[in-house]
């Protein structure tokens, strides 16, 4: 049984495991209730856990290719069978409004172990080489394969904002590649990681291939990021926590895939729609109340725009309605804790203190319980404010003018960040164009909307690799070269 009373267990080796430091409550942002308890892993837990993954990589590297997709499979279709009680796991664990939990995190985490239950070829031919005789030998044609080989055993340690579609994102492409995971879940919300865990074991996955291990303590983090037997850390989180990862994988030569901080340009041109712009947009209000590394936080209007995008935004804002997540039509839940709903605040008066105007929010909603804050606009800003500069995490939006493409550009290019950033224009050539020109992994045109197959990934301190679609079978992924005369 994965719980015990009234807390969660560890899963170690295809065990469900009581946790040697306890357990901690798992709170629900809306209503500041416990939702369960989760487990306090040991240093020694974590490394029994990667110690047991390193057992079971050889014997799973080794099964079919097919077979492990078949579990894959079958793990989404229980996913599925739970989808209700697993959506409202997730909807009390996060804060996400209903729909939010139904179709972006179970409904996406579900679709990920589908997407990778499809087995694609790991190996491509190469052109054959012709050589000359010379001090290797006569000449000759060479012939030449790539192979696709996993990396090993993958610490996975996901952020709180998504706790099924980003463990999902990396899971299952692991698995599909003949790796073995140890996952550390984020500590605000643990619990949607076990059901994932739960799913799994029920579709038949082999002991050891997949362990479970979390904890409000660092040491957890650090002991799988540290361990001899880890080959690749997947991190999604900060950039302040990646660059330490980074470090220890560095001394190791362990390999990266960091998915890390954003503070996402929307160039908005004199010859957009100003009212998609704004819809788009909006969604850093909305969309896990701005809890979310894609989103275009940082606004830059060209001027013949700027007072009209901002009267939109701000009124857009404003008719966004906050409150409980369970009633069907809130737009905006509360942020994941009360520590996080003061860092987001204390950033919105910070933005008062740097000369910013305060064109909507700025002030704490009139509730009792929850972990609020009200959608907030900042206008007339500077792109080199703090507001400006640094990830808020939160529902707070930017806005700075600029005059030309050129200097629209470089105000978007001049960020320690470089994930996501957005172009809306009425002229197509031109958006694709200033696309092209920005130091970002991946740019929207007219659309906050995401293609699922492409790359993701971010330039700068936005993170090292890029997964989804085909791209994650190759961050999980070593490529090994076979050569052969001819």
């Amino acid at each position: 049984m994965s719980e015990a009373g009234d807390g969660q267990r560890l899963f170690v080796g295809g065990e469900w495991a009581e946790p040697d430091g306890g357990h901690y409550a798992v709170v629900d942002p809306a209503t500041e209730e416990t939702v369960g308890w989760a487990p306090e892993a040991s240093r020694d837990q974590v490394r029994a856990a990667c110690a047991a993954a390193r057992e079971a990589l050889g014997p799973w590297s080794r099964t079919a290719p097919e077979e492990r997709a078949a579990v894959l499979g079958r793990a989404a279709g229980v996913i599925a069978a739970h989808f209700a009680p697993y959506a409202e796991l997730a909807r009390a664990e996060t804060g996400a409004t209903t729909g939010t939990a139904r179709a972006m995190q179970v409904g996406v985490g579900m679709a990920r172990f589908r997407r990778y239950a499809r087995v694609e070829p790991a190996e491509w031919a190469i052109p054959p080489q012709i050589n000359d005789a010379g001090p290797m030998g006569r000449a000759g044609v060479m012939g030449a394969l790539a192979v696709r080989q996993p990396v090993g055993v993958v610490a996975c340690i996901t952020s709180y904002n998504n706790p099924w579609a980003n463990p999902a994102g990396k899971i299952a492409p692991a698995l599909a590649m003949g790796n073995t995971v140890v996952v550390k879940p984020a500590p605000q919300d643990p619990l949607s990681v076990y059901r994932m865990a739960e799913a799994l074991e029920e579709a038949g996955v082999p002991r050891g291939v997949v362990n479970v291990v979390s904890g409000r303590s660092v040491e957890v983090g650090e002991a799988a990021v540290e361990s001899a037997d880890v080959d690749m850390v997947s991190f999604t989180g900060s950039t302040a926590v990646g660059r330490r990862i980074g470090e220890v994988c560095g001394r190791s030569m362990k390999r990266q895939l960091m998915e890390l901080g954003g503070k996402g340009a929307a160039l908005v041109f004199d010859d957009a729609d100003v009212g998609s712009a704004a819809a788009g947009i909006g969604t850093t209000f909305s969309f896990y109340s701005g809890q979310i590394c894609t989103a275009p936080t940082r606004v830059l209007a060209q001027r013949g725009i700027y007072d009209r995008l901002v009267d939109q935004l701000a009124s857009y804002a404003s008719r966004l309605k906050v409150g409980d997540p369970r009633e069907p039509d809130t737009v905006v839940g509360p942020v994941i804790s009360a520590a996080h709903r003061e860092r987001v605040e204390s950033y919105a008066e910070l933005g008062r203190k740097e000369g910013a105007v305060v064109v909507a929010g700025g002030e704490r909603p009139p509730y009792d319980r929850g972990f609020y804050v009200a959608p907030t606009l900042l206008a007339d800003c500077t792109n080199d404010m703090r507001v400006a500069r640094e990830e808020i995490f939160g529902p707070v939006v930017v806005v700075i003018p600029f005059d030309d493409e050129d200097e629209g550009v470089a105000l978007a290019d001049d960020s320690d960040y470089g994930l996501i950033d957005y172009v809306w224009s009425g002229d197509v050539a031109r958006a694709f164009r200033v696309a092209r020109r920005l130091r970002a992994g991946g740019v929207g045109v007219n659309t906050v909307g995401r293609n699922m197959e492409a790359p993701f990934g971010g330039f700068r301190h936005s993170g090292v690799g890029r997964d989804c679609g085909s791209y994650a079978l190759h961050a999980y992924s070593e490529v090994q070269s076979i050569v052969w005369p001819g």
